[in-house]
């Protein structure tokens, strides 16, 4: 049984890698060791940096979960991670970092900080100076991925509340430590990177592209506070515009910032192949992967709603229409920004034969990360009566209310989550 956990554990960190909540790390990371291969650090001294950095990454990361677990519960961090006010706060710290790689301006603290560690590296008293950077660096990283993995903390710290807290403390640890890895390569590169000639202009055009990245990357957390919120306003339709409109923005810079180099042509290629291919989301087609990323559709919210008489956030109504039509509950837990949520919607849910299956339970749909009492409600009811607060969540209810079966979290082959219908279909 350990051994799933702990795989669950590392699949969580490396999905984690591929989330918006890891871009705007990339650059901090690089600048931060890059100033010490600058003043000449030794071979060694970079290593040592890079492993203190690392394990600071994974022991804050480890520590703060656990911590959050022991003072909010399960239920609390998972509501943390949702939260509209946090939402908007990475959203304002990703458009920070992008200003800043634009030349607005230069962040001077973190510069002033990074210039004093860089001296005192210097020395081998240093060490408690170089710690203290490290574990800031790695408690911000633990503060801008929580909203995109705390499906999986949210399922640790169901486990720690119970008091075993073995198998909490060795998932964080491996989640982190797959979390981290391709980090401490990142802060080995400036090392050798160094010894290399002076980067030219190109520099400044990935500085700039990486910019634009970090806007796209803000939207998706501001879409989250608005489908929280129920603003409207930031639905699929706006997202996937303003990010066609930052790749044509990109191509355009490429094209005009220089000559017309191989390397500016190719990146203004893809750029507008990648504005292009978002395009046809807009009349209808799927993006598959990046549809975890959009807020669901504005028809109805959620494509895979049309002809299924879904009850949401009614889960007496749906029990009633069970016993009137003496069929099973099929119960889907989700969350208005869960990732994982939105890609069985859209990959999996609006399946032709899916679809068809679920036509022969009674429907409900319960969001566990809104604001308000019914959403705290429903999530306490996930947590007693399903031992998660993991999102997705599927279950199957007898009319009468008791268990029947129950299906966690995301899974990628649609065979396994019809399979899972086909034989709980019938009252048991």
């Amino acid at each position: 049984m350990i051994g799933h956990y702990l795989w669950l554990a590392v699949t969580a960190g490396a999905v984690s890698l591929l989330t918006p909540c890891v871009f705007p790390m990339i650059p901090i990371t690089v600048s931060y060791f890059t100033n010490h291969a600058a003043a000449g650090d030794a071979r060694r001294s970079g290593l040592r940096s890079a492993l203190v950095f690392t394990a600071a990454i994974i022991g804050s990361f480890t520590a703060l979960g656990l911590l959050l677990a022991l003072i909010f519960g399960a239920t609390g961090v998972q509501r943390f991670a949702a939260n509209p006010w946090l939402n908007l706060g990475l959203t304002a710290l990703f458009v920070a970092f992008a200003l800043n790689l634009f030349g607005f301006y230069e962040i001077a603290l973190p510069s002033r900080a990074l210039n004093a560690l860089d001296s005192a590296a210097r020395d081998r008293q240093a060490s408690g100076s170089e710690v203290t950077g490290a574990v800031l660096m790695g408690l911000t990283f633990a503060l801008t991925s929580f909203t995109c993995t705390a499906p999986f903390v949210g399922t640790v710290l169901v486990t720690a509340s119970t008091g075993a807290w073995r198998e909490p403390a060795l998932g964080m640890l491996a989640y982190s430590t797959v979390f981290a890895l391709p980090f401490f390569v990142l802060a080995l590169i400036p090392q050798w990177a160094a010894r290399l000639p002076r980067a030219g202009r190109w520099l400044v055009s990935v500085k700039v592209v990486m910019g634009f990245l970090e806007l796209a990357a803000a939207l998706k957390f501001l879409s989250n506070a608005d489908l929280v919120w129920h603003w409207g306003i930031f639905s699929r339709d706006v997202v996937l515009a303003l990010w066609v409109a930052i790749a044509g923005l990109i191509a355009a810079y490429l094209v005009a910032s220089g000559p017309g180099t191989i390397g500016r042509l190719v990146g203004a290629a893809a750029a507008l192949g990648a504005g292009i291919w978002l395009a046809t989301g807009l009349v209808g087609r799927s993006l598959g992967e990046l549809e975890s990323f959009l807020p669901p559709p504005s028809s109805q919210r959620d494509s895979y709603v049309v002809n299924l008489n879904w009850h949401v956030n009614d889960l007496p109504g749906a029990i009633a229409l069970a016993k009137q039509s003496s069929k099973p509950v099929f119960i889907d837990f989700t969350g208005y920004t869960c990732t994982n949520c939105r890609w069985m919607e859209a990959n999996v849910f609006a399946r032709t034969e899916v679809k068809a299956k679920l036509n022969q339970f009674a429907l409900a749909r319960l969001f566990t990360d809104g604001d308000g009492p019914v959403y705290e409600g429903q999530q306490a009811y996930q947590e007693k009566t399903f031992n998660t607060v993991a999102l997705p969540l599927y279950a199957v209810l007898a009319p009468d209310g008791h268990t029947i079966a129950t299906l966690p979290g995301l899974t990628r082959d649609p065979a396994v989550f019809l399979a899972f219908l086909e034989k709980n279909a019938r009252v048991q």
